[in-house]
C-alpha cells in the first residue's frame, strides 16, 4: 500500500507540470480559440535563456524573473508578428501556422545551444521526508505549491480584477466588447503574454528533471493536451484537475499495468482521457455551447 501512496504522491508533482502547461493552453484557447502547438517551445526556449543568464555568472533569483519578463514580451511577440495576420484565416491554416512555429522555436534553440542536455538549477533543495513510509521531497512540495499559487492567481484575476473581466468579455464576444470601449486585441495580447510566463514556469519546473534539451517539453505538451482535454478547454481549474488526473494516472498506471510498462506510459493519460470523453465529450469541467436559433 505504501508504494501505492508513494506513486500518487510522484504522480501528483509530474501532473503539477502537466497542469502548469495546460493551464497557459487553456488560456490562449479561452482568448483566441486557438490550440498553440507551439507553447512547449516557447517554454523551452525561455527555459535556454534562464540557462545562460545563470551560465554567464548571474543569479538565479535575478535570472529567472528576468526571463519570465522576457517570456511575457515573446508571446506578445508571437501574438502580434504570427498569430494575428492570420487570425481571420480558416482553423486548419491556423494549426499549420501554430505547428511551423513549433518548428522553427526548436530549430532555433538547437541552432543556438545544440542537442546536448544540459542541468538545469532547480527552484528547490533536494531534500526529502519520511511522511508514514512514503518519502515526500522539497521538489514535489513546491511544485504542487507553484501550482496552487498559479491558480489562485489566474482565478483571482479573472474573477476580481478588471483587467480579468476584459479578458473574459474580449475571448467571450470580441465584437461587442470593442462596443463597449474594451481594446480586443490589447486584452488577446496580454493573455498570449501570460500564457508565455506560464510556460516558463512549467518547463523551470521539469528541466531539472528531465535535463534541459531542445524536445524537452515534447512529451510534456502531449500531457498538456490530455490534461487540458480531460478537464475541459474552457476551464484553467479542469486543466489543473486535469493534469494532476493525468499524473497519477501516468505513475500508478505505468507501476500496477506490467503490460504495458515504461515504454507505453504515454499512453495511459491518452486512454484515461477518451474515457472521459466517450461520457463527457466537453471534459470533466468543461461547459457545453447553446446556440439559440
Amino acid at each position: 500500500m505504501a508504494l501505492f501512496f508513494q506513486l500518487v504522491v510522484d504522480g501528483l508533482a509530474s501532473g503539477a507540470i502537466y497542469a502548469s502547461l495546460a493551464m497557459a493552453l487553456v488560456l490562449i484557447f479561452r482568448a483566441t480559440r486557438i490550440v498553440n502547438f507551439g507553447q512547449g517551445e516557447i517554454a523551452t526556449f525561455s527555459a535556454y535563456c534562464a540557462w545562460q543568464l545563470c551560465e554567464w555568472g548571474l543569479p538565479m533569483m535575478v535570472s529567472f524573473p528576468l526571463v519570465a519578463l522576457l517570456s511575457f514580451l515573446l508571446g506578445i511577440g508571437v501574438f502580434r508578428f504570427v498569430v494575428r495576420p492570420v487570425s481571420k484565416a480558416p482553423v486548419e491554416t491556423v494549426v499549420v501556422v501554430t505547428l511551423g512555429l513549433f518548428v522553427v522555436l526548436q530549430a532555433f534553440s538547437l541552432w543556438l545551444w545544440g542537442s546536448d542536455q544540459r542541468a538545469f538549477p532547480s527552484m528547490f533543495p533536494s531534500v526529502g521526508w519520511d511522511v508514514l513510509g512514503i518519502r515526500v521531497t522539497a521538489s514535489a512540495v513546491g511544485t504542487l505549491a507553484v501550482l496552487l499559487c498559479l491558480a489562485i492567481a489566474m482565478g483571482a484575476t479573472f474573477r476580481f480584477t478588471r483587467l480579468g473581466l476584459a479578458m473574459r468579455a474580449s475571448a467571450y464576444d470580441s465584437e461587442k466588447s470593442l462596443l463597449v470601449g474594451i481594446p480586443v486585441e490589447r486584452m488577446l495580447m496580454l493573455g498570449w503574454g501570460f500564457a508565455a510566463t506560464i510556460g516558463f514556469v512549467a518547463a523551470a519546473l521539469v528541466a531539472p528533471r528531465l535535463f534541459l534539451s531542445p524536445t524537452m517539453m515534447m512529451p510534456i505538451l502531449l500531457y498538456a493536451l490530455a490534461s487540458a482535454t480531460l478537464g475541459g478547454w474552457d476551464s484553467p481549474l479542469g486543466a489543473m484537475i486535469g493534469g494532476l488526473i493525468v499524473g497519477v494516472a501516468e505513475s500508478v498506471g505505468a507501476a500496477f499495468l506490467p503490460f504495458i510498462g515504461a515504454d507505453l506510459r504515454v499512453v495511459i493519460p491518452i486512454i484515461v482521457a477518451l474515457l472521459v470523453l466517450l461520457v463527457r465529450p466537453v471534459g470533466l469541467f468543461g461547459t457545453r455551447t447553446v446556440v439559440k436559433l
